[in-house]
This record gives C-alpha cells, sequence and structure tokens, in this order.
C-alpha cells in the first residue's frame, strides 16, 4: 500500500461520513480554501444528506469494511474521521451499530493510518467527560462517561493514542453542541440538535419543549466554525508529517456561550416573533434520559485551538438563530 507523500505541493485529504452534516461542510470548506488540494471521500449514508460536494463525489463505502477503505483512501496525507453514530439517543437504539461503526470502525481508520502514516484528525465528544466538576473545561479531565455514546467515542479516543504513537500524527478534537446548517448545491444540510430543534418548532408554530429542569447548560458551537477547526488542523498536520511528528494533540473545539436550555428556547422563542410574527410556548417537560449532566454552568477553555491552530469563534447563537429563521420565512 503506498503511504503519503507529503514532499508533493498537492496533499491529498481523505473524510469518511463526507455525505453527513458536518462532513459535507468540511468538504465544501476545504474546497473553499485550499482548492489545490485532492480530497478523497466515502459515506455509507446511514445519515448522509449528499451524494457530492461541488466537484466531489462521495464514493459509498463503509468503515467496517477495512478492506474497501484502505483501497479507496491509498496515498492519503490525511484522513478526517467523521463517520460516526452520533448522539445519546441514536447510540441508545442502535448499539450493535454503533459499536461496530463507532470503535470497529475507527479502529480500522486508526490502523490504516499506522500502516501508511498517514495523520488522523477524530472529532469526540463532550459525553466522554460524564459529569465535569470544574471549569472550564479542558480536554485534561478525567474520562467518565454516562452513556453508550461516550463510552464509544472514548474508545475511539484511546485507540487511537495507542495507534499514533511512534506512527503518525493525530488530533484529537474535542467538540461541544453543535448547531446551524449549510447549504450544498441549493440542499439545505441540517440536524436535529437543541437550537436548530427549536427552530425547526419555532418556525412551525409549535411549543417548545425544553427536558427539566431546564437549568442544565450546554455549550454550543456552530457547524460552520467547527469545519474551520479541521482545515486549521489539517494546515498543522502537513506541517508535522513534514517534521516527522507523531502522536495525539487534543484541542477543545467550541463556542464562547453556554447558556442552560431554558434560556436557548426563550431566545428563539423571541426570535421567532421579531422574524417570524409567531407567537409559540415554551413548556418544560420531564426528561427521557437519566444519563447525561445537568451541570449549570459549561464554559469550555479553547485556548489551544486558539494559540496552536489559529482558530477562532465567528458565528454567535443569537446572530444565527436569526439567519435560520429567515431561510424559513
Amino acid at each position: 500500500m503506498t503511504g503519503p507523500t507529503t514532499a508533493r505541493d498537492e496533499p491529498t485529504i481523505a473524510i469518511t461520513g463526507a455525505s453527513g452534516f458536518i462532513g459535507s461542510r468540511v468538504v465544501q470548506q476545504l474546497r473553499a480554501t485550499h482548492p489545490e488540494w485532492n480530497v478523497l471521500t466515502l459515506d455509507n449514508q446511514y445519515r448522509g444528506q449528499v451524494d457530492s460536494v461541488e466537484d466531489v463525489d462521495i464514493d459509498h463505502v463503509d468503515v467496517r469494511d477495512r478492506y474497501r477503505l484502505e483501497e479507496r483512501f491509498e496515498g492519503a496525507d490525511i484522513v478526517f474521521h467523521l463517520a460516526a453514530v452520533s448522539g445519546v439517543d441514536d447510540c441508545d437504539e442502535n448499539a450493535d451499530l454503533a459499536y461496530e461503526v463507532n470503535v470497529t470502525g475507527t479502529n480500522n481508520v486508526a490502523w490504516f493510518c499506522r500502516k501508511t502514516g498517514a495523520a488522523l484528525v477524530f472529532p469526540y465528544s463532550m459525553a466522554v467527560l460524564g459529569d465535569p466538576e470544574t471549569f472550564p473545561i479542558t480536554a485534561d479531565l478525567a474520562r467518565d462517561p454516562m452513556n453508550w455514546y461516550g463510552r464509544t467515542k472514548l474508545l475511539g479516543e484511546r485507540a487511537i493514542e495507542a495507534f499514533a504513537d511512534g506512527s503518525f500524527p493525530a488530533h484529537l478534537l474535542l467538540k461541544s453542541n453543535l448547531y446551524g446548517d449549510h447549504v450544498i448545491d441549493g440542499t439545505v444540510v441540517s440536524k436535529p440538535t437543541v437550537i436548530n430543534f427549536f427552530v425547526e418548532r419555532a418556525a412551525a408554530g409549535e411549543t417548545l419543549t425544553v427536558y427539566e429542569p431546564g437549568t442544565q447548560s450546554r455549550n454550543f458551537v456552530h457547524v460552520k466554525d467547527v469545519a474551520r477547526a479541521y482545515v486549521r488542523s489539517a494546515e498543522r498536520l502537513l506541517e508535522q508529517l513534514a517534521d516527522g511528528e507523531t502522536g495525539t494533540e487534543t484541542y477543545e473545539i467550541a463556542g464562547d456561550e453556554d447558556p442552560s436550555v431554558m434560556a436557548v428556547a426563550k431566545t428563539v422563542r423571541d426570535l421567532a416573533r421579531d422574524e417570524l410574527g409567531e407567537t409559540v410556548d415554551v413548556e418544560l417537560v420531564e426528561n427521557p434520559r437519566s444519563a447525561e449532566t445537568m451541570v449549570e454552568e459549561f464554559a469550555v477553555d479553547t485556548s489551544r485551538a486558539t494559540e496552536t491552530l489559529g482558530w477562532e469563534v465567528h458565528h454567535s447563537v443569537e446572530e444565527s438563530v436569526r439567519e435560520l429563521l429567515r431561510r424559513r420565512a
């Protein structure tokens, strides 16, 4: 198998989960920022939303199929491993699939990187931390996942740490709650995360339901800001490949706002009235989830990403909610 050739002027970036909410935006951001780079993509379309992004066609390949994955990504300099069964509910409802994709699939990608020397970027969730006890949150906190989603992502993190040691450089991106959407060739690509869910209900004139107690805080980061973090990560990894560096670096990718879920619902309610003339209610409902943190603070320290990657947040919650609502007017 041919390994990466980092000396060439046009590196090759490979992306799993390229049809999804984040992956498709990452492809779009790569094409906009570095149109000279080669891009290889795959997705099994479990939650895929597009078949291509601009001039990049997305191959129908599953990360659980190690041999087809390695064939598709031959010659890659960097792999963005975005394929995953994500979210607490999806992992609970599809536990076997979550294990196969999030654990076995991640091991397949990391093994490919170990064999070829390709660099790796892997996103994982704040769910690996469980119930944080100190703030602001950093990736140095102890791991104590409370649900199956967090446990599968933790297993992926540990596997990459083991495979990368002495073999390839890897960036682990500890991401907070995503929101927002983006447009691919006329298709709006979104995901029913907390803020997006509230916006859709408000636009339909439906009550915004908040899980009790409502005071639980979350940190929110826009999908477009996250996509830029991947590009910054790739730029640094190319330097690390050239210098022969191996092992993992971890970066916190989060917004600079951590409101309570109730505060977010009220913001969406007020902006829906301003932008759409819709009057909607906010209602507390019984929380069906027992395995999630209820902390009332969720500030995240993103200084490592700012100082080393040169990454920063561009989007605010209020501005983004207005944009989302206006698109539905």
